[in-house]
């Protein structure tokens, strides 16, 4: 999964979350939905906004985690398609 690091940076910059809102100007749903990962896009605007907030590059804007392996060995899925084939 590729995770925002905007928290991480506001820490490392000593900036608070509402300072990186009122710079970017978004709602504060869509923006609280993109610093805690929330969201499955992010417009190229921000992307650029942020890092030039941060004077960073997109590569430590953003992070690739593990967190997207999903174990599903004690997980029964049953998906029936139109022709009645079940797969388990």
């Amino acid at each position: 999964m590729i995770r925002l690091r905007a928290l991480d940076l506001l820490e490392e910059n000593g900036k608070t979350k509402y300072w990186l809102y009122m710079q970017l100007g978004m709602s504060y749903q869509n923006f609280n939905k993109m610093v805690n990962n929330e969201t499955k896009s992010i417009k190229y605007d921000n992307i650029e906004t942020m890092c030039r907030l941060f004077n960073c590059t997109p590569t430590e804007l953003f992070e690739i985690t593990d967190d997207w392996d999903v174990e599903i060995d004690n997980v029964d899925v049953v998906i029936t398609s139109l022709y009645g084939v079940m797969f388990c």
